[in-house]
């Protein structure tokens, strides 16, 4: 994360804007140093500070910062450009999550391999609620993945994105 850089020279230096009495005073002016010191990487920030929510140009380590923000599965191992695209499509993800289209969708932006997700479909409804599914069909989803992909990246994106009710059949096809 964003911290003090040693040695960074500050755009606005606090000794030099003191009134005269102070611009000889040697304690005044190394107490204000240290301060500069302290500031500059938070005044060079703001004046980019666009830059650091433009998914395009912001800083790995801030990147993965804004992917809290979105909760995006964001692992710092992974490339940036593979961070980036997680964080892009987060909301999408989440608006989608639970559904076949919301687990094609994560599974593409997190491997970046071609998804296909065929459920059982169906939908079942009571006027009275039951502690327990409909013991006519159980709910399944297939996964087919095309091209060579991590498969524990690929059963936790499944486990966070399936419901805990439903079925899941994995296919990775090289």
């Amino acid at each position: 994360m964003r911290g003090s850089v040693p040695g960074l020279v500050s755009p606005h230096p606090i000794g030099q804007q003191l009134p005269a009495m102070y611009l000889e005073d040697d304690f005044a002016q190394r107490f204000t140093a240290g301060l500069d010191e302290v500031l500059a990487p938070i005044l060079l920030t703001l004046d980019c500070l666009d830059a650091y929510f433009d998914l395009e140009l912001a800083p790995a380590d801030f990147l993965d910062w804004l992917a809290g923000w979105v909760a995006a599965p964001v692992d710092g191992d992974r490339p940036p450009d593979v961070r980036r695209d997680l964080v892009r499509h987060a909301v999408e993800v989440h608006r989608w999550r639970g559904t076949a289209r919301g687990v094609e969708l994560a599974l593409r932006v997190a491997t970046g391999a071609e998804v296909e997700v065929t459920d059982s479909g169906g939908v079942t409804c009571s006027a009275t609620p039951t502690d327990r599914p409909p013991p006519d069909e159980t709910p399944q989803v297939r996964v087919r993945i095309h091209g060579d992909v991590d498969e524990a990246l690929v059963r936790q994106v499944l486990a966070s994105g399936v419901p805990a009710h439903v079925q899941v059949t994995l296919e990775t096809q090289t």
